[in-house]
């Protein structure tokens, strides 16, 4: 905590004496390329974040919510040559909850979503909530851009998943550029923040800080603190055949653990310059490595030996500002798809907020889903119905958090203010999940799973 604390006191010290420089009177012009001059031209930027969450069960099942309010502060230079400083922080403040380290009397389940919002190492914590989210430096030219330090990336396996307070930070080396029109991006990381949390862990740590579910053979898992991996190593191309064909390749080594590899196809079709179609499959194959990180099979992350495979197909409509799409997503009998949800959310093509169909294997999903933008207003809406077969939750080889097969019907409508509020966006997400599936009449298997609203408001003002 203390490096947090000098690092975010280094960030406002800094801040502020740009601004007051700002304001001072400079009798001699300041070199363009001078430190001086970098600093002062830098760029700041703010962001007030309100969220709450609530969670419903069927009755007879604990209820919860939470209140969270935040902000944050970034900074960064001016280009030096190509270089660049960044440096950012942010506080959360638990302003109103349900108690939720008590667990469901019934069950003995703890919180799942609303737990999130805050530090789930320590969420009796209400006001000492905070996190250093970036420290870089980076070096850009015409085509590309090159970050070193804690920083946030947005990739199929390791990405934002900003469904909290505060997004999945990483920590390493970056890379994206273009060679011609193909994109390239590529890199190593060495350490993660998780959203959720407040503290910066080596990959190996990383995994585990969420619930772990059981392994194979119905035990509850225990690979936290036990896997020994130091970094991660991504590398992505987008390679466009034409206009309307782009083919997508991403790799990702977590070293000593799995190699996951995506291919993906997209194509656009025109009827006519106000009609579009869209089409796109998907596979995803999974492998471990080793010994997954650890000798001791009771230890590790993914079974020794054991791989997955998926596929998905999309096809879609889109005039203007409507977009209506079917998804399918098979994951085969192979294994259990498995990444870390510590580090991103699912690139499926079914995947819909607030629920995910990592940890599974012999899985058939189908989600339709409608966006709709309303003129320049501001206000756009989208709904979500998705049907996701999932293996018996006995089945313990294939089904990894013991969740049955459910429905899910999403409603997300967002608003960007303008005017005097400009620069502050509402959204309102309604979520439900209906069981489908056979829970054995053991509410383990409900309780935050199935027959279960969810309810979240997020306000955000960025300046």
């Amino acid at each position: 905590m203390t490096v947090q604390y000098t690092a975010i006191g280094i960030l406002f010290s800094l801040l502020s004496n740009t601004v007051v420089a700002q304001h001072q009177t400079i009798k001699q012009k300041a070199d363009s390329n001078s430190l001086l001059s970098v600093f002062r031209n830098g760029k700041t930027e703010g962001h007030f974040r309100y969220f709450f969450m609530g969670t419903y069960n069927k009755k007879g099942l604990t209820d919860y919510h939470a209140h969270a309010a935040g902000g944050g502060l970034s900074y960064k230079t001016a280009s030096f040559h190509g270089f660049r400083l960044g440096i950012g922080g942010f506080f959360i403040f638990n302003t109103g909850s349900s108690d939720l380290i008590k667990p469901d009397p019934s069950t003995q389940q703890l919180n799942r979503y609303e737990i999130g919002l805050f530090d789930i190492e320590n969420p009796s914590n209400k006001n000492d909530i905070d996190r250093l989210e970036e420290l870089y430096f980076s070096y850009s030219w015409k085509k590309g851009l090159v970050t070193l330090g804690k920083q946030i990336i947005n990739t199929p396996f390791i990405n934002p998943q900003d469904g909290r307070m505060r997004p999945t930070g990483v920590e390493g080396i970056w890379l994206k550029t273009k060679k011609g029109n193909t994109e390239i991006d590529a890199g190593v990381l060495w350490g993660i923040s998780p959203r959720s949390t407040v503290r910066w862990f080596n990959i190996g740590q990383s995994l585990g800080i969420y619930p772990q579910g059981v392994n194979a053979l119905g035990k509850p898992s225990n690979y936290k603190d036990h896997i020994d991996s130091k970094f991660i190593g991504l590398f992505g191309i987008t390679y466009p055949i034409s206009k309307q064909t782009k083919l997508r390749l991403w790799e990702q080594l977590a070293d000593q653990v799995f190699n996951t590899v995506l291919l993906q196809a997209d194509q656009e079709f025109s009827a006519n310059d106000k009609v579009h179609y869209y089409a796109s499959v998907q596979t995803i194959i999974q492998h471990s490595l080793k010994n997954d990180g650890n000798q001791d099979p009771d230890h590790t992350y993914m079974q020794k030996g054991s791989s997955s495979l998926s596929f998905g197909a999309r096809f879609g409509w889109k005039k203007k500002s409507q977009d209506i799409s079917f998804n399918y997503t098979r994951i085969t009998r192979h294994g259990r798809y498995l990444m870390p949800r510590e580090w991103g959310r699912d690139p499926l093509f079914t995947f819909l907020p607030r629920e995910r169909n990592e940890g599974f294997g012999d899985v058939n999903a189908w989600m339709l889903q409608y966006k709709k933008q309303f003129g320049e207003s501001g206000l756009q809406s989208q709904v979500g119905l998705g049907y996701y077969q999932l293996p018996d939750v006995l089945n313990t080889q294939l089904n990894k958090y013991g969740m049955p097969s459910y429905t899910q019907f999403n409603i997300d409508i967002q608003y960007n203010f303008k005017g005097l509020l400009s620069g502050t966006q509402a959204q309102l997400l309604y979520v439900y999940k209906g069981q489908a599936g056979n829970s054995y009449n053991n509410d383990k298997y409900v309780i935050h799973k199935v027959n279960a609203s969810l309810f979240n408001l997020i306000l955000n003002y960025r300046f």
